[in-house]
């Protein structure tokens, strides 16, 4: 049977097509990828991002291993290697100087294209942004992406946005990087951030509040409330708890601006939650709460679907 009638080889080029035709639309504009050197590029930005989600879709266990169905799979070869092939060396020099300021122009085209076609869901609830961390796995020849002896990690912070489903804002640490001053980096004011209790800093209320940048935290069950003002809580609602307080022990950690803070219970567990939002009900907040859980989904997918289960140097 003819190679431009082989079914497999179809079917790859169809769905790998399908699914980069977007980000061919999303380059346009893109700021040209120059050489770090003396020699000029052997792949292009297109070829190396083709490269690097193919190698992800296909599950290939190294660069090595990439490379070499590259040059010995005939759809790898025709639609995702550049014209004459690719060496060893070459992948490796596209790899160390890849160019951050193209993928950042694609992912942010991806995701304005997204945001106008997908459906805003919870309107009602505003505009919400879960943060949270996740780590990836790194070769060990990116010594920056420190996390402890014999293992690198790269972090990603994420910027998710709630309401259609999809990442808004990320940025990438050593497996060590603190979480919380990513916040202030990723909501912009008017949005609420929707948060696990790894994030609670008073000192972070506060100054989110300044900013005009909205939260709903969950706060550990121990910490220290000065009750400020109660707020009526309905006798058949999970909620039990509904009060404008200062958290924190005075002269040490406590607020300087009250916040709300929702107490409520599902399945026998107590949940806590700060907040700068006072014209949701308490039923509301916890129902923001609860969507949580989307960031953690979108992380299983990410990786388990995507294949996106470390990072290639």
């Amino acid at each position: 049977m003819p190679k431009s009638f082989d079914p497999f080889r179809t079917k790859n080029s169809f769905s790998f097509n399908k699914l980069f035709d977007p980000t061919i639309t999303a380059m346009i504009g893109i700021p040209p990828l120059e050489s770090g050197g003396n020699r000029p590029l052997k792949m292009t930005f297109e070829d190396h991002l083709r490269a690097l989600v193919y190698f992800h879709l296909e599950e290939h266990k190294s660069g090595q291993h990439l490379l070499q169905v590259l040059k010995e799979d005939d759809f790898a070869r025709e639609s995702i290697a550049p014209k004459g092939g690719i060496k060893k060396s070459s992948f490796s020099e596209a790899n160390n100087t890849r160019g951050l300021e193209q993928f950042i122009h694609v992912f942010q085209n991806l995701q304005r294209y997204a945001s106008d076609v997908v459906p805003q869901q919870h309107k009602e609830l505003g505009d919400l942004v879960c943060i949270d961390g996740s780590l990836i796995d790194a070769v060990l020849s990116m010594y920056w992406a420190d996390y402890r002896k014999g293992s690198k990690k790269v972090k990603v912070h994420l910027g998710f946005d709630l309401n259609r489903g999809i990442p808004r804002k990320f940025f990438l640490t050593n497996g060590k990087g603190a979480e919380r001053p990513f916040v202030s980096r990723i909501i912009e004011p008017g949005q609420t951030s929707v948060m696990d209790r790894g994030y609670q800093c008073h000192e972070c209320f506060d100054q989110w509040q300044k900013d005009g940048k909205h939260f709903a935290c969950r706060i550990k069950a121990n910490t220290t409330k000065k009750p400020l003002k109660a707020n009526d809580v309905a006798p058949d609602s999970i909620v039990f708890y509904d009060a404008i307080v200062l958290l924190g022990t005075p002269n040490v950690n406590q607020t300087k601006e009250p916040v709300r803070l929702i107490g409520y219970e599902v399945e026998g567990v107590k949940y806590w939650v700060a907040t700068s939002r006072l014209d949701l009900s308490a039923e509301q907040i916890a129902a923001i709460y609860k969507l949580r859980s989307d960031i953690e989904t979108f992380f299983a997918w990410w990786k388990r679907h995507l294949k996106v289960y470390h990072l290639l140097l």
